[in-house]
């Protein structure tokens, strides 16, 4: 029996603006993504790597095709659905989004709020284990002020995983840190990916990290040039 895919883009167009200002920005995107693989979408800028991404996260609702995620439909989806598709993913962006006033505990904790059968106890225990998992269990009670930026993005690791997602999205989660930092922090998430068996679709410019990809997909001018079918040695 042959597997459904986890993410499933068939035919997929997608506009900004209305009227004369209407514009198309992705043309006929068709992408399928198995559970537990490792993509990395790169390309240049302006190709609409960060607009797929935002359409496969349900950040905004895809227009005209087919866009399904885990066997759910986005095309045309409802605020309440692209809510309820929300809660499946978890978001790992480049800057890494931590709320200054609260604790690397409490922005770990965040990631688990969405999820209500949940106790306020078990959320402080999952947060702490996955903060260790990271390498910042020393860290609990430090604020983001007190981290630096290859810390900071751990903990942004830490947020987007602690609620078992089934699908990890990251844009440009590389992009401000040195080389070391970024091997680091994509390490991290092969690592911990592979383990809670999810799958990660991954934007990036970063030439360096691209072995970790079990495909690589390259888009351009709002095209998909290479599916990723075959991954070219590096």
């Amino acid at each position: 029996m042959i597997s459904q895919p986890v993410i499933s883009v068939k035919n997929l167009d997608h506009y900004f603006g209305h009227g004369q200002l209407r514009k198309q920005v992705l043309f006929d995107i068709n992408l399928d993504i198995n559970a537990g693989e490792i993509i990395i979408m790169t390309g240049p800028s302006g190709s609409g790597k960060t607009t797929l991404l935002t359409l496969v996260g349900g950040l905004r609702s895809a227009q005209s095709g087919s866009l399904q995620v885990l066997e759910q439909e986005l095309c045309g989806a409802k605020a309440a659905q692209l809510t309820q598709a929300r809660r499946s993913n978890g978001y790992i962006f480049q800057a890494h989004n931590l709320h200054g006033s609260l604790s690397t505990l409490q922005n770990v904790r965040m990631g688990l709020e969405l999820h209500k059968n949940i106790s306020q106890a078990e959320m402080k225990i999952r947060s702490a284990q996955m903060l260790e998992e990271v390498g910042l269990g020393e860290r609990l009670n430090y604020y983001p002020d007190d981290l630096s930026g290859g810390q900071k993005q751990r903990v942004a690791i830490a947020r987007a995983l602690v609620g078992r997602p089934k699908i990890v999205l990251a844009d440009e989660p590389t992009a401000a840190l040195d080389s070391k930092s970024g091997r680091d922090v994509v390490n991290l998430m092969q690592k911990l990916a592979k383990e809670q068996d999810c799958t990660i679709l991954l934007v990036t410019h970063d030439n360096r990290i691209l072995d970790i990809a079990d495909r690589i997909v390259y888009m351009e001018d709002g095209k998909l040039v290479n599916d990723g079918a075959v991954v070219a040695a590096s």
